[in-house]
């Protein structure tokens, strides 16, 4: 077993509740919400925008070349790629970049990204992208399973645009990659004595991600409650 895997054993209940949360169900048949899946989109802009610290840190913490290579390599895919997407659709609220960048940020934006960023400030590349795993490997597997549902497709869902983003070949790449890489790191660094560490922190991130969908979620209902 891989060390992603043993890391996703470990942490079967959380990464259950994250990767198979309502919220991502109703992305597949387009049930979920507007006022739930735009309070999601916005607030992830702006985790992005902390993603991309996050990467350059781990192009600060890289023992060798190629770890800053890889590194960056993620760091260009936020910037130049995913936060492009986030940018047309929101478009379509008439919300600019500017505008994105002016929204006040959630509190479980702000625990999860400042969560991220302390692992690695503390910790080393491995630790750091432990930390990551979650969002960019677990956005790649919870994409593949929407994917194959029945509607996840149809002209009729507004969210077939997302899905089929992080369930297309381009970001599967990328995640990939990211476990590859993360399997070769461990390799290296990770002795019996600290996987109970790095558990802890994805574990910890695993959460923090169901969390963040658990935020938009509430919006949804909120919103829905006051029609």
């Amino acid at each position: 077993m891989s060390f992603f895997e043993r890391l996703k054993t470990a942490a079967s209940v959380e990464w259950r509740a994250y990767t198979e949360h309502p919220f991502t169900n109703g992305l597949a048949d387009g049930s979920l919400p507007q006022a739930a899946f735009r309070h999601y989109l916005v607030q992830d802009y702006l985790f992005l925008i902390e993603f991309a610290r996050a990467y350059a840190l781990a192009v600060y913490k890289s023992p060798s070349l190629a770890d800053m290579r890889e590194a960056a390599a993620g760091l260009s895919a936020i910037l130049d790629v995913e936060m492009n997407l986030h940018v047309k659709l929101c478009a379509d609220w008439g919300l600019s970049p500017a505008d994105l960048e002016q929204v006040p940020p959630a509190a479980e934006m702000l625990a999860y990204t400042r969560y991220v960023l302390d692992a690695g400030m503390r910790g080393d590349l491995l630790a750091l992208k432990v930390a990551l795993a979650p969002c960019v490997i677990g956005y790649a597997e919870i994409a593949t399973r929407l994917a194959s549902r029945t509607h996840a497709d149809a002209a009729t869902n507004a969210y077939r645009i997302w899905i089929a983003e992080y369930a297309g070949v381009p970001y599967q790449e990328v995640a990939a990659k990211a476990r590859a890489h993360l399997d070769h790191l461990a390799d290296l660094y990770a002795t019996p004595a600290r996987e109970a560490e790095l558990t802890a922190i994805f574990k910890e991130a695993t959460r923090l991600e169901a969390d963040f969908w658990e935020m938009a979620w509430r919006e949804g209902q909120r919103v829905a409650e006051l029609r």
